[in-house]
Order: structure tokens, then sequence, then C-alpha cells
């Protein structure tokens, strides 16, 4: 089945499903283009009041399609950059939006959908989500405004930790400090996000779109400087070397064999040294 994203109104909510159940919900740049749609949509549309984003099945989203990101390897640079840029104006268009956006989570979001979970306006997870950057455990840097996130709400360490081991964060401890806004028992995520966003859209709406609007002006332009840093790391990273073989050894369910520089030559003795 081809990835792609539902969309159904729940009252005055927009449900936005990423759906590729079979491949965990690995996202395609089709999916990119129809979120970017829905939210400008929403954002003009006086009827929907609020936005959920979930992922259909048990699991929220995996992040790219490493098959495609392989391929896109022996393509110009270019080809990645573009996917990215639109993935960049979908992650645009939930700030942009004036709508309240909630992400629902269960099981993973790994990847870009990590990224996608953090910058909705709130973030509703099951007990037993995890969330992973799982960009190096593959040789490439995030995307997604994921660096921008981490950065601005986490300390330094725990940020760097997140992305540098590609470790997985349970939802409780992201709960703990502040990424998440509420847990639920697994299963019940929707559910939950969807009473939230009911709650939002019987609110001001005028009013709720200048308090998003206030909250997010210092960001704005750090955020866009940030997201053209993560495209071009991002596809520097794609056409290296360690990419291909992380990559390559993630599909062949093996551990990468990195290049490694040879560790420095000994320091030479000095004459002294040699007389003695």
């Amino acid at each position: 089945m081809a990835a792609r994203l539902l969309s159904t109104m729940q009252g005055a909510v927009l449900q936005l499903t990423i759906s590729n159940p079979d491949a965990r919900n690995a996202l395609h740049p089709d999916i990119y283009r129809d979120g970017i749609a829905a939210l400008k949509g929403a954002a003009a549309d006086p009827a929907v009041r609020a936005v959920v984003i979930a992922g259909d099945g048990e699991h929220f989203c995996a992040g790219g399609n490493l098959n495609r990101l392989l391929g896109n390897r022996s393509q110009p640079p270019e080809v990645q950059a573009a996917s990215i840029d639109t993935l960049h104006e979908w992650v645009a268009a939930i700030r942009d939006c004036p709508k309240p956006v909630i992400a629902a989570v269960e099981g993973a979001a790994a990847g870009a959908g990590f990224s996608l979970a953090l910058a909705c306006d709130m973030l509703v997870a099951a007990q037993n989500a995890r969330f992973v950057m799982s960009y190096i455990r593959v040789g490439l840097t995030p995307d997604g405004g994921a660096s921008h996130w981490l950065a601005t709400r986490l300390p330094y360490p725990l940020a760097y930790e997140i992305l540098a081991t590609g470790h997985p964060v349970g939802a409780a401890r992201l709960h703990s400090l502040g990424i998440v806004s509420e847990l639920t028992e697994p299963g019940d995520a929707l559910r939950a996000a969807l009473a939230r966003a009911s709650e939002l859209a019987d609110g001001p709406a005028f009013a709720l779109g200048r308090v998003k609007s206030l909250l997010a002006a210092g960001e704005r332009e750090a955020l866009a400087h940030q997201l053209v840093r993560e495209r071009d790391n991002f596809v520097a990273a794609l056409h290296h070397d360690d990419a291909g073989e992380g990559i390559t050894a993630f599909l062949e369910k093996r551990v990468p064999r990195y290049h490694r520089n040879e560790p420095p030559p000994a320091a030479s003795q000095s004459p002294k040294e040699d007389r003695q």
C-alpha cells in the first residue's frame, strides 16, 4: 500500500493520519505535500478549529524510507535537497497554522516522525511510546527541525545525547522534561489528543491564534535558518560513504562497519631521548 496522508473531520477537529502501516508509517514526499495542503487549508477554513496528527495503527511514524534514501545517493544532491525542503515546508505549515496542532503518538516516533511530533503545539503520547532520533545510526544528521526543537527545549547535554547516540527515549522521560504534554494508557493517545483538541476548538479561535503567534514570534527566523542548515548537512551526510554503509547495514540487519581514521603515529623521540 502506498504511503498517504488520510484526512477526516471529527467535529471541528481535523485529524491527519500518516498511513503506511506496512512500513511503520514511513514518510514519502507525497505525504509532505498533502500535509502542506492540509495545514494551509486548515488555517484558512473557519470550520477547522484544531488539528490532530496521528499514525495509522500501532506506530506514529518511522521517519524516512531508507530504501528511497539509498536510491537518492545515486542521484544529484539537489534531489534529496528538494525532498527535505518539502518536508520543511510541512513543518513550517504546522508552525504557521493559527489553529492548535496536537500530535498523538503511539509506538515508535523515529527520525523525521519524532521531528514532526516536536513541531506540534502539544504532544500526547502513550506510556509505552518510544522516541528516537535514529539518523546517527545510519550515518545521517537530523532534519525536520529536530536540532532546533531539542536545542531550545532541553539542556545541551541531553539534546546531544539524543542526537548523537540514537538511543530511544521513553515517553515518561520526555513527559518529565516537559516535551510530552500528556501520558495515556497504550492505545489511548488518539482519543486523548482529540479530547484536548476539542477542548481547544471550543475556545476563542482569534485569541488562541494570537497566543501561538506570540509564542512562536521569537523562533521564526532561527527556525528558518536552522532548517536550511539541517537540509545542507543531511544532503552532505547522505552522499558520504558513512551513510552508504550505515543505511546498507541497517537494511541488511548487520552492524555497520564505518571507516575509522588510523590513529596518529606515536610522537617521535627527541635527539636527547634517542641517546638515552
